[in-house]
């Protein structure tokens, strides 16, 4: 699975430039101080150093950085007129409370490095890497969510190999981000579950369909919240080169191969999570694909994506003259470069899954 290089954030060892630069603003000041008559007045510039090297070093690093500037300041050369013995005295003691803030930043820093490593392990325990196969299909995927620093939003994908096939799933909840994975969490486990004990993909549907609203209701006395989400299931059956797709809201799939992409005719159903009095899964439709052929499953923070003029991005034209490998992984990176170069900044949570069937892949 490809999660790209949006990452989170983390505390890691400052650029070269960074690590030279109170030295070097040192150096300038002096230069300064030299190069112009004694009468300027440029004492307060060397105090800025201290405070501004914490940003940079810890304790050790800004305690050296503010006794060099505390020792050129004794130099006779260096000192000018309006600097007096209570400025140095002031300039020690801004030093000393560098040094100081120096040692509660890198602490922070440390305890915030900590946090967010959970915060990655919690994510990816949500969302885990895809591999590159289950059971024989051939699986590639890539996921970009729309705020920062997270790596799962308000999408979802999973691929699942149980005793009736291979069984995928593409969603997308209400909302995105944080907010979100609760949900999405909820919704994927139901799933894992679903494809060990149902039959057939209406069942998976429905259960998925009941886990949502039992958490829309939340607990007792909790406060009623809507949740609702639109998936598509996709089913590849034991020995077969064909797939069964169910749409619960969701864009359809595309099938991608020889010098064409057209989108699967579907019956839309409602979305899940409606808490409909009897819920009905919509009619499962058989698809084949052929060799060479692919199965993309996206979320609509693809199509929706627009370019300058305010035009959303079209799939399935891009698509439509794909001439590359056949590799699931291949496809789905294609598809991210490509539409990264029409819409620029993406500002939905997108999900791509692409799918082979074991007669269908190179």
């Amino acid at each position: 699975m490809d999660r790209g290089t949006q990452q989170l954030p983390a505390a890691g060892r400052p650029p070269a430039w960074l690590l030279v630069l109170p030295w070097v603003t040192m150096v300038l000041l002096v230069i300064v101080q030299l190069t112009t008559p004694r009468s300027v007045q440029l004492g307060f510039a060397f105090a800025v150093v201290p405070p501004l090297t914490t940003l940079v070093y810890g304790m050790l690093g800004t305690a050296l950085v503010a006794g060099a500037m505390g020792g050129l300041l004794m130099l006779p050369a260096i000192r000018a007129d309006d600097v007096t013995y209570g400025d140095l005295l002031a300039f020690v003691l801004i030093g000393a409370v560098s040094v100081v803030l120096a040692g509660f930043r890198v602490r922070r820093d440390a305890q915030l490095v900590s946090v967010r490593t959970v915060a990655e392990a919690a994510q990816l325990a949500v969302l885990p890497p895809m591999p590159e196969r289950v059971g024989p299909v051939r699986c590639g995927a890539l996921y970009r969510a729309a705020e920062r620093g997270t790596l799962v939003g308000g999408d979802l994908y999973d691929v699942q190999d149980g005793p009736y096939g291979v069984r995928a799933v593409v969603g997308d909840v209400k909302g995105h981000g944080l907010a979100a994975v609760g949900t999405v969490s909820s919704l994927l486990g139901a799933f894992r579950e679903a494809v060990l004990d149902e039959r057939d993909l209406a069942g998976v549907a429905a259960r998925l369909d009941r886990r949502l609203v039992v958490d829309s209701t939340g607990r007792a006395g909790a406060e009623v919240t809507e949740v609702f989400a639109t998936a598509v299931l996709m089913e590849f059956p034991p020995g077969g080169s064909e797939v069964r797709i169910l749409s619960c809201g969701h864009p359809a799939p595309l099938v991608v191969g020889g010098g064409a992409a057209r989108e699967v005719t579907l019956v839309p159903g409602a979305p899940l999570g409606l808490a409909l009095v009897d819920f009905r899964a919509p009619e499962t439709v058989t698809v084949p694909l052929p060799r060479g052929h692919l199965l993309l499953a996206h979320t609509d923070g693809v199509t929706e994506a627009r370019d300058a003029t305010g035009a959303f991005y079209p799939l399935a034209e891009r698509l439509g003259a794909w001439t590359g490998p056949s590799a699931p992984a291949d496809l789905v990176r294609a598809v991210w470069r490509d539409l990264s170069s029409y819409a620029g900044e993406v500002a939905d949570d997108v999900a791509l899954l692409a799918l082979s069937t074991p007669d269908g892949h190179s």
